[in-house]
């Protein structure tokens, strides 16, 4: 059983490609032909990428599944396929998506958020010799599962004291997607990390909806009404974990001129959001596409990652994105979340997972 905690760093630009329908989803690229065979053994198709509710384009937690998905394609030469999610689809639906990948020869197949736990644990017990990958989740054990997570709270702990440095009015807030363990994991980072600059700093929170089948991950709508509430209650610096939905937040930040600060892929830098880049005072990364491209390259190599992966900031599997020019110049914010980096990593701060 091989575990690695290092992530490799996946900077490839997204494109959107137009969608096809096929059984059950739709199928966003279809690469491969014949199956493959490279010098270390590896025969199959390519890679098979399931997506998380949002699907390709939410310019943050599938968009960096993706990049990951096209790196590993081109260095390694194979071929993949990519299946979007479908509205207010069923565990039955995903096990038939990730049956007709392993079927077809894509391998690894990988489910891209906690929601494909029950169906990669009943398809990779039918295709033991294909390598199932999961992100998020670390409950489906098996040698041919690689359970990919990461340290979210370290990531969203500099969140937070960029947010408490940046903040007018010592007054920020928290924009969960929905109110599960896992996003609690950003928001008990975030609180943590902005106490630790001012203990009376006032930090808003909400969550938008207590499940995914809810739209808390898909609807900008509602991460645009939760920013008007929270700017309008006074936080001038606004954090979200909501996937898609976060793109409603940082348009609303920008419209009302307060700091954002993304999540997952590095926001500033996404084509979509680029009229409020210029709001987006950073993104707490989470390196989604570098464990993609690693469990791809594990797989071509022979060696197949299986149990649980773990990226942090001290692999790179987690960290803080300062591409805005903005950012930079702010020094001492800067200065400020490079401490807390280097005091996690040095292990002189630990990172609460809930409150």
């Amino acid at each position: 059983m091989s575990r690695r905690t290092r992530f490799s760093q996946a900077a490839v630009a997204v494109s959107v490609i137009a969608l096809a329908a096929v059984g059950c989803g739709k199928s966003s690229t279809d690469t491969s032909s014949d199956s493959k065979k490279s010098s270390s053994g590896y025969s199959g198709k390519g890679i098979g990428l399931a997506y998380d509710i949002g699907g390709k384009g939410d310019q943050s937690f599938n968009d960096a599944a993706y990049a990951g998905f096209q790196k590993a394609e081109t260095e390694f030469k194979i071929g993949g396929r990519d299946i979007e999610p479908q509205d207010g689809e069923s565990d039955a639906d995903k096990v038939q998506r990730l049956e007709q990948l392993a079927k077809s020869g894509y391998n690894p197949v990988i489910g891209v958020g906690f929601v494909y736990a029950p169906a990669v644990k009943e398809v990779a017990a039918k295709y033991p010799k294909v390598t199932f990958g999961i992100i998020d989740d670390e409950q489906d054990k098996a040698a041919n599962i690689a359970d990919l997570v990461f340290h979210e709270e370290q990531s969203s702990y500099l969140a937070g004291v960029a947010a408490a440095k940046a903040t007018k009015k010592n007054h920020i807030g928290f924009i969960g997607g929905v109110d599960i363990p896992l996003i609690h994991k950003f928001e008990a980072g975030f609180d943590q990390g902005a106490k630790s600059v001012d203990p009376s700093i006032k930090i808003e929170s909400q969550y938008l909806t207590q499940t995914p089948q809810e739209g808390g991950f898909s609807s900008p709508d509602k991460g645009k009404d939760a920013a008007a509430g929270q700017i309008e209650k006074g936080a001038d610096v606004l954090y979200h974990a909501a996937g898609l939905s976060g793109q409603g937040v940082i348009s609303e930040a920008a419209s009302k001129k307060v700091w954002a600060i993304g999540v997952d892929s590095d926001q500033y830098a996404q084509s979509s959001l680029a009229k409020y880049k210029d709001w987006i005072l950073g993104s707490a990364l989470k390196n989604v596409g570098g464990a993609v491209y690693d469990l791809a390259k594990s797989v071509v190599d022979g060696k197949p990652l299986s149990g649980v992966v773990r990226g942090d900031l001290k692999s790179g599997g987690v960290g803080f994105a300062d591409s805005n020019p903005k950012y930079k110049a702010l020094t001492d914010v800067v200065a400020a979340v490079d401490k807390a980096k280097q005091d996690i990593i040095d292990g002189k701060v630990t990172v609460k997972t809930t409150q």
